[in-house]
């Protein structure tokens, strides 16, 4: 069976969330999951909205309703001083990661998710962002290096372009057999996909 298709923005606070069950639900029914970053604001230029903490009144919700969230989640939540949260640098430094070690761009990818809103860190630099791939035993200086170069960054361009091919617009935002669903609050419908075979 294809891995389920796991699409996220490091800047989403629901990308976050899903992080943390997505793994589980497919485990239950004997699927792997595979991680893509993405960069929601390439979408939004074909889409036309705007990030939900710059539109009016749905930004004061999300901010609410992501902490009622983590909390029902139980998980840790605190936002970054600056919302949105810019996830470029991450973006790249996982793709890098990547297509070295799958396993370790995964760790990463955690860590990322974990300082940005389990610690409400800035990691829009790509020295913030070395500092946490460091903790996961990456050579800070290669990966600057990496994330500035040409060739990593025409490889996240080619994973945007990729997701977007396949209808990926927000995060986060599953395929589970070419089947897609958009959001956190989806994920039930996953399960119930991945159980049942579809309806």
């Amino acid at each position: 069976m294809d891995p389920v298709g796991f699409y996220f923005d490091f800047g989403s606070p629901y990308g976050y969330l899903a992080s943390k069950r997505i793994d589980g639900i497919a485990a239950r029914h004997g699927r792997e999951v595979a991680w893509h970053a993405f960069l929601v604001g390439a979408a939004v230029k074909i889409t036309g909205s705007a990030s939900l903490f710059e539109q009016p009144l749905r930004g004061d919700y999300t901010i609410h309703d992501m902490h009622r969230f983590a909390r029902l989640q139980g998980v840790p939540l605190k936002a970054p001083a600056t919302l949105p949260a810019h996830s470029l640098a991450a973006s790249r430094a996982y793709y890098w990661l990547f297509d070295q070690d799958a396993a370790l761009a995964k760790a990463f990818a955690n860590a990322v998710f974990d300082a940005i809103w389990g610690e409400g860190r800035d990691l829009s630099s790509p020295e913030a962002v070395a500092e946490v791939a460091a903790s996961q035993g990456v050579d800070a200086k290669a990966l600057l290096a990496a994330i500035s170069s040409q060739p990593v960054k025409d490889r996240l361009r080619e994973a945007i372009e990729a997701a977007m091919a396949k209808g990926v617009f927000g995060s986060p935002y599953f395929l589970v057999d070419g089947e897609g669903f958009w959001g956190m609050d989806r994920l039930d419908q996953v399960e119930r996909w991945l159980e049942t075979g579809g309806w």
